[in-house]
């Protein structure tokens, strides 16, 4: 990439519901979030790597904001971790999913109504991996909104039938926003690749990718 003049990187829709928003978050918006999910990470109920059920464990770290995720189920206390109530989802983080909306979706009714009540805030390090799933875990078809600090990652995009092919492979930069929802909701998606050392030093994070995504769960 040419640092001098980098070719711009314009809005666009990789599938119908699905919206790319490159540079959406600005420096200070991502350092502050960097700032935010080293609090977030600690306890009560820490990041830590989630263990499948076939005792395998995922290379990304994971910690959770409102609702906690475990496999495949969400509950209000880290049962896979040490049983603490989760934190609340702070507003800003509501505030932030409803502009990433509308934004998203250039449709200011549409951010309006979203409200996502829980956040799984993964870390990748550089041989972290995420492989091919659906979210299908909420009780509700609300948007998921996914945001990226730090080094740059492959994000691939797939179908909705079946984790193969057809998918699209999707550069994620720090600052970028990827939304999907509609058609694409429950279409698989995946991380096959972090590349090392392509992130800012400016946002405050020192190697590794931070990818927070924010949904609706549907549960009271």
């Amino acid at each position: 990439m040419n640092e001098l003049f980098p070719l711009p990187r314009p809005r666009r829709e990789v599938a119908p519901g699905a919206v790319h928003v490159p540079g959406w978050l600005s420096i200070d918006e991502q350092r502050g979030l960097v700032e935010r999910c080293r609090e977030w990470s600690r306890r009560p109920a820490p990041m830590r790597h989630t263990v499948l059920p076939g005792g395998g464990q995922m290379s990304v770290r994971t910690v959770c904001l409102g609702w906690h995720w475990s496999p495949y189920r969400y509950s209000r206390t880290a049962v896979d971790v040490d049983d603490a109530p989760v934190a609340p989802l702070p507003d800003l983080l509501v505030d932030l999913g409803r502009r990433a909306v509308g934004d998203a979706y250039q449709d200011a009714a549409a951010g309006a109504d979203y409200t996502p009540d829980a956040a799984l805030i993964n870390f990748y390090d550089h041989d972290a991996r995420m492989g091919m799933h659906q979210d299908k875990d909420e009780r509700v078809a609300a948007p998921i909104v996914s945001l990226s600090i730090g080094d740059a990652c492959t994000f691939r995009f797939g179908n909705s039938e079946s984790r193969g092919r057809p998918y699209t492979d999707v550069r994620l930069e720090s600052g970028d926003l990827f939304v999907f929802g509609g058609p694409s909701r429950f279409a698989f998606h995946g991380v096959p690749a972090v590349f090392p050392d392509t992130g800012s030093a400016q946002v405050g994070l020192p190697g590794g990718r931070l990818n927070i995504t924010l949904r609706s769960t549907g549960l009271a």
